[in-house]
């Protein structure tokens, strides 16, 4: 037997998707998967097009260097796209090979769950993008999580950042993934639940180290100057 996947249908009926991921064969799925990347694509590139995150070529542009600044757009457009291929491919593909891995549930069936947390992110992004668009400026901190809190009463902006990656979302994409996993792993619940909070906590290490990082000079070359 078949069954048709349809995104929100099974979004909002986890017990129904989980049942006929174990008595059925999944159809459609793929297509699904195909739109869910184009519209986070899409969503990186009006994010770039907006100037979301490309406020140091504003200084070229004021400069009168118009026809350096059109490349670097260009540039930065391109950059944009390939970031937002790699951030859902390591969602998609990566996180879902790690909990497949780690509870010994079908790649197949993680790979529907991961396909629901990549739109929960690319969403939260989309939100977070429509509310900068409507006061006409960005923050480095997410509206949605502890980062602004976090920087109020902390100086330190590694834990700033830190507490920028925990948002609303975060806690349930745990809940999400906990409800779906624990009905195809043997795993204890209280193991499982504990695995996918340090999941998200080492996610979010990883990401406030590389935000702290001087990128932007290491490749400019200047460390070596």
């Amino acid at each position: 037997m078949f069954f048709e996947f349809r995104f929100w249908k099974s979004f909002f009926n986890q017990n129904e998707l989980i049942e006929s991921l174990n008595n059925t064969t999944m159809r459609h799925f793929e297509k699904r998967v195909w739109l869910v990347a184009f519209l986070g694509i899409l969503l990186y590139a009006l994010q770039d097009i907006w100037g979301m995150h490309t406020e140091s070529l504003t200084a070229i542009f004021v400069n009168g260097y118009t026809d350096t600044y059109s490349v670097a757009r260009i540039a930065s457009l391109l950059g944009a796209i390939i970031w937002s291929i790699l951030f859902i491919a390591f969602h998609f593909f990566g996180m879902a090979f790690l909990y497949h891995k780690i509870t010994a549930v079908d790649l197949s069936k993680v790979a529907v769950l991961q396909l629901f947390v990549v739109a929960l992110l690319l969403m939260e992004k989309a939100l977070i993008f429509f509310i900068f668009a409507i006061v006409g400026y960005t923050t480095d901190y997410s509206l949605l999580s502890f980062g602004p809190l976090a920087a109020t009463y902390i100086d330190n902006e590694f834990f700033i950042y830190f507490f920028n990656q925990l948002t609303l979302i975060t806690a349930f994409t745990i809940a999400i993934q906990f409800q779906f996993l624990r009905a195809f792993t043997k795993m204890s619940a209280r193991n499982l639940l504990i695995i996918l909070i340090v999941v998200q906590i080492v996610l979010a290490l990883i990401s406030a180290t590389f935000s702290v990082l001087p990128l932007q000079t290491w490749f400019e070359g200047g460390e070596l100057s």
